[in-house]
């Protein structure tokens, strides 16, 4: 395990309290626009929109973001552990709900590419 000096381990609280905030805000102002966007989804836009911005550098919150992504498995062990008690469902179907999964996610890439090639297309005779 790393030894963290004070410095270092202030600095990563610090970061980890930015990330935070900028998730709560999220929240709260979803709830305050009534949107029904999760408010995680508007936290992330608003720190794409800070790092857009040149407020915030990415470099600034990179030891927190790093520490949340090492850790991200711990966020998805409720929804593993939930899979346990449906065992005869996915052994049953487990088969048809990985097709299902395989084309919506063929599905998605394939309209995204599509949608990205159309808009670039676009963007190149509209500045010609």
């Amino acid at each position: 395990m790393k030894r963290f000096t004070l410095k270092h381990l202030g600095r990563l609280l610090t970061e980890l309290v930015v990330l935070l905030a900028i998730y709560l805000l999220g929240c709260e102002l979803a709830v305050w626009l009534n949107w029904p966007i999760p408010g995680g989804v508007v936290g992330l836009g608003l720190l794409l929109a800070t790092f857009a911005s040149g407020l915030v550098k990415p470099a600034a919150l990179q030891l927190g973001a790093g520490v949340l992504m090492a850790e991200m498995l711990l966020f998805f062990i409720p929804a593993l552990m939930s899979l346990l008690d449906y065992g005869g469902l996915l052994r049953n179907d487990g088969w048809r709900i990985l097709l299902v999964i395989g084309f919506s996610t063929l599905a998605v890439m394939l309209v995204t590419a599509f949608t990205v090639e159309l808009v670039c297309r676009w963007r190149m005779r509209r500045e010609a």
